[in-house]
């Protein structure tokens, strides 16, 4: 990563000598590195061969860290919706094979965000982006799931079955998976004709559940205004 930050800063052309001089580095290691960084397309050699510079493999660790940009005018009615409701009201992306969240209700901040984000099976806006997958397998490794709480769902089968519901109702919904206590409802952002690009996300108290399904349409509406701004 040093290596990379270096020639970040010191741009195109910065040669193993630049590189040495800048890390204080000796210069077998750094050969090495190189080397290495060059197989795994991190670097690419300069025509002249004497220097390096980014490669395009580091475009997935720029995208993976970016925070995704929300339009004033998709900010405008998230707020208009957070109006309507007292509860938290989260904008979620889905982004290569990951989620993220956008936007996040400044007056009830996510409680769990590195765990919604990292244990999809357990989440709502996770469930939603897991049910428009042929293969869960592709982003869920050997098919492991985390146990977060008494009710998280650790079978792949049963998870299979509640992300058939999930299509079925238009809607995800986790309730004391994700955190005892807490409950959460993720409604698609979609143009016509698209899966979805991300979640309009409810969350509250696992008592007041059936408050916040009650915004389940109030929601969709918002989440069909919120698409032709977003994709």
């Amino acid at each position: 990563m040093r290596i990379l930050e270096t020639i970040a800063r010191l741009g195109p052309g910065a040669t193993a000598k630049d590189i040495t001089d800048v890390l204080s580095m000796p210069p077998a290691t750094a050969y090495r590195l190189l080397n290495a960084l060059v197989g795994d397309e991190y670097l690419v050699r300069t025509a002249d061969l004497r220097g390096f510079a980014l490669g395009h493999a580091i475009t997935g660790l720029i995208s993976a860290s970016a925070v995704p940009l929300v339009p004033t005018s998709a900010r405008a009615v998230l707020e208009e919706f957070r109006g309507q409701t007292r509860f938290a009201v989260h904008l979620v992306v889905f982004h290569l094979a990951s989620i993220k969240i956008a936007d996040s209700d400044p007056d009830h901040p996510p409680r769990s965000e590195t765990e919604m984000t990292r244990y999809l099976h357990a989440s709502a806006a996770g469930k939603l982006f897991l049910s428009q997958l042929e293969d869960l397998l592709t982003v869920l490794p050997g098919g492991s799931l985390k146990k977060l709480t008494p009710k998280t769902i650790t079978n792949l089968a049963s998870l299979e079955g509640d992300l058939e519901e999930v299509n079925k109702r238009g809607y995800a919904m986790q309730v004391d998976e994700l955190e005892e206590g807490r409950c959460c409802l993720a409604v698609p952002i979609a143009l016509p004709g698209s899966p979805p690009g991300g979640a309009l996300c409810l969350g509250g108290t696992s008592e007041r559940l059936d408050a916040i399904r009650a915004h389940v349409t109030s929601a969709q509406q918002a989440a069909a205004r919120l698409a032709p701004l977003l994709f």
